[in-house]
């Protein structure tokens, strides 16, 4: 791999200094747009009879510093239920926070190898009725720090949304502490027996789906690695696989290994926390990301609107502060494997002593991302694709199917809890699980099409350089797999050196004053009604409930405050951007450097060397293509369907409803296996995808009768008709074949895109021989 070490080293610099004057500017046009907005809210608040006259002046301030008054005390009073709320919390060990009713069906303890993970069946609302042949969700959310039930927050969710399409679903949760000596792979055996318990419960439904929120993404992918034929599709929702990827002066949380140390920080906070690491640092790490957000924005939100917004405000807040903790192993092998080492998108992970392949899953793969998502972009959601497989036609030896979606502007937390995104996106993935099965092999976009009918779905055939348009370049990737060797040595080192002091300092009394010591846990703690100081303000808020003021309208002062606020989060957001380019730059500048690059380079040049290799020459490669001028009407009809499709250049979702009715209802496929069908559309993606134009001479071979290709050919405008809906581009492929069939066109059809003639019995060809290819 060639790399310019003093090239790399210095546009990080002239990055850096670049983005200072541009970051000015920017500040500055948004202090003088705020500053003229202030005046013309401010002009706009005086009445027009006596504009700024000293008494209507005066009037206006007492009417807001009145209001003001109330605001604050009410605003205290709701932060200090929510520290009621957060010391309850960490009494019970914090429910999770669904809308739902719901009962427990398998307790993780209760296992073999045990955890503090557990099943939950989500009980439906009265007016949701079930449809038992349809297959069950299993909803995995995120232990990033916070508890579950984001997945199930209010009924415009993905739980709602599964239950409109009459799914069962199940809920996988987690207590705030871990059983003691857990392990990631005792998770995953947990969540295994949950997989096997609800196919159980449902004996007679299609296998269970699984939807992994975040951190919950890359669970589901491990999951199903370990038992692929017990997993249906996996829909993984911003969820971080690539943690190396990004785009520069982009996503700033990606240096934090780098800069942090790497895993030895995460191990020294485990050994202060007396062998468990408090997630609270987690959620810390995604405040700080924005800190006009933590410190100003929402909390102005609740204060400018606290008669409306408190009760919105409180129920984010009991998941948001409900902070759950891990054990060291559980950190450990997160940190190494992925944060740091991003060794699970390269297949160099194990659990339990085996390397974890991607690669295993049988299943339908649909990605959800979005580019307004900092924490995790498109790139970080996207590029394991790339790391895992050399390219397109590799995941079609595989026969694997791989459906990403992308957002163009929700952030984070709104692809979980945004209900227009529920409505929209989460409605379209439910909606298409058993369509996306009949997908042949393949790397797919999901496109919504919003019609005045209803919700178009497609599927457009994507390459490999799909996906690496939504980063800049992977070279700065070297850096990071520096930080991981450095990590390595890092370790090795605190384990020497540091571990041995610190741990004979740390026991169980110390370690919970440091963890109720750090920031957001004190904060919570010091507003709640553990703070005698704060019975004032609950007794002040009952009086201003009681004398409440109108909400104004047209005044100066308020106008005054919105536009301070608006200073104070453009000084914040400037001094973010500042803080995110100084540090880029010293993550560059330190791994930027020729010893560190040459360091990366060796790890990645030992991670690529095995993907070196001709597709052809694989297993499943060859067994296809020796198949390629045999089979019989099933395959024949599976072969033109794909060449249609490949030439229309995507798929509709109802198109593939269609196909998969007339498979269940029509011969030849009524009688095959489900097995048998997926190898046979496994087979012929892999024959059409290398060998195209021999794929298409051979079929008179497989259809060697005129009755033959007669059916195969109704068969097939079953699927993809009736004429007058088929794209110009699929009708002329399935004109072609028919020509080459040398069957005469139906009886009332010509040539025509346009035609709108219901097709009849087709007439013998005059030709007395089959042709043959």
């Amino acid at each position: 791999m060639n790399v310019e070490p003093k090239r790399l080293a210095t546009d990080a610099y002239l990055n850096y200094f670049q983005r200072l004057t541009d970051l000015n500017k920017q500040q500055s046009k948004a202090l003088s747009d705020n500053f003229s907005d202030s005046i013309k809210s401010m002009m706009a608040s005086f009445p027009r009879q006596q504009p700024g006259s000293p008494i209507d002046l005066w009037k206006q301030w007492v009417d807001y510093s009145s209001d003001a008054w109330q605001r604050s005390i009410l605003t205290m009073d709701v932060l200090r239920q929510r520290g009621n709320d957060y010391l309850e919390a960490e009494k019970s060990g914090a429910e999770p926070v669904l809308d739902f009713d719901f009962e427990v069906i398998v307790n993780g303890r209760d296992l073999p190898r045990p955890s503090n993970y557990s099943l939950l069946w989500i009980k439906p609302p009265a007016n949701v009725t079930l449809d038992p042949t349809r297959r069950p969700f299993m909803i995995i959310d995120p232990r990033a720090g916070h508890g579950a039930g984001i997945g199930g927050f209010k009924p415009e969710s993905q739980v709602g949304e599964a239950f409109e399409e009459g799914h069962s679903v199940y809920f996988v949760t987690f207590t705030q502490m871990p059983v003691d000596g857990q392990t990631l792979e005792d998770v995953r055996d947990a969540e295994i027996a949950f997989i096997k318990e609800i196919s159980k419960r449902h004996p007679t439904a299609d296998k269970p789906a699984l939807i992994g929120n975040c951190q919950g993404g890359w669970a589901s992918m491990i999951l199903a690695a370990e038992i692929p034929d017990n997993v249906g599709p996996i829909s993984i929702n911003g969820s971080p696989m690539s943690y190396w990827a990004g785009e520069n002066g982009k996503n700033p949380m990606r240096y934090t290994g780098g800069l942090v140390g790497g895993a030895s920080s995460a191990l020294l906070m485990a050994d202060l926390g007396n062998g468990i690491f408090d997630g609270a640092l987690l959620v810390e790490n995604f405040e700080n990301l924005n800190p006009a957000n933590t410190h100003l924005k929402k909390l102005y939100n609740l204060y400018s609107n606290v008669d409306n917004e408190a009760q919105r405000f409180l129920e984010f807040e009991r998941w948001w502060g409900g902070f759950y903790k891990m054990t060291e192993a559980e950190i450990r092998w997160i940190v190494e494997n992925l944060f740091v080492g991003n060794k699970l998108a390269h297949g160099l992970a194990e659990m339990g002593g085996k390397k974890i392949d991607l690669r295993q899953i049988k299943s339908p793969i649909i990605v959800f991302a979005s580019k307004g998502d900092n924490i995790t972009p498109p790139p970080q959601a996207l590029n394991w694709i790339l790391d895992l497989y050399r390219d397109e036609h590799e995941i079609k030896v595989y026969g694997q199917r791989i459906v990403y979606i992308i957002h163009e502007t929700i952030g984070h937390l709104g692809i979980f809890v945004s209900a227009k995104v529920a409505g929209r996106e989460h409605d379209a993935i439910a909606d298409t699980m058993r369509a996306v099965e009949a997908l042949p092999p393949g790397l797919y976009e999901m496109v919504l099409e919003q019609q005045p009918d209803r919700m178009h779905i497609s599927f457009a055939p994507r390459t490999m350089k799909d996906i690496l348009n939504f980063d800049d370049g992977r070279a700065d990737e070297d850096m990071f797999a520096a930080v991981n060797k450095m990590s390595e040595a890092g370790v090795n080192a605190y384990e020497q050196y540091v571990r041995p002091i610190i741990k004979p300092m740390i026991d169980e009394k110390s370690a919970s004053a440091l963890s109720a010591m750090r920031p957001m846990r004190l904060e919570r703690a010091m507003i709640s009604d553990a703070n005698p100081m704060m019975k004032t303000i609950s007794d002040m808020a009952e009086k201003a409930r009681v004398e409440r003021l109108p909400q104004l309208e047209n005044n100066v002062f308020q106008s005054l405050e919105m536009a301070l606020a608006k200073k104070i989060e453009s000084s914040f957001n400037m001094y973010r951007d500042l803080r995110d380019a100084a540090a880029e730059m010293t993550f560059y500048s330190i791994y930027g450097s020729p010893t560190m690059l040459k360091t990366g380079v060796d790890g990645i040049e030992a991670r690529t060397a095995a993907k070196q290799f001709d597709l052809r020459q694989t297993p499943a490669a060859r067994a296809a293509l020796e198949k390629i001028a045999v089979g019989g009407e099933a395959a024949a009809i599976t072969r033109i369907l794909q060449l249609i499709s490949d030439a229309r250049g995507y798929v509709r979702r109802s198109r593939l409803e269609k196909n998969l009715t007339l498979f269940g209802q029509r011969e030849p496929f009524k009688s095959m296996a489900e097995a048998d069908l997926a190898n046979l559309i496994h087979e012929q993606a892999i024959i059409v995808d290398f060998e195209k134009e021999a794929a298409t001479a051979a079929l008179p071979n497989m259809l060697p009768t005129i009755e033959a290709r007669s059916h195969a050919m109704d068969f097939v405008m079953a699927v993809a008709g009736p004429e007058d809906t088929m794209q110009a581009d699929a009708l002329a492929k399935y004109k072609q074949i028919e020509k080459l069939l040398e069957l005469q066109p139906l009886a009332g059809e010509t040539n025509n895109t346009e035609t709108t003639s219901k097709p009849v019995k087709r007439l013998k060809s005059p030709s007395k021989t089959p042709r043959v290819a």
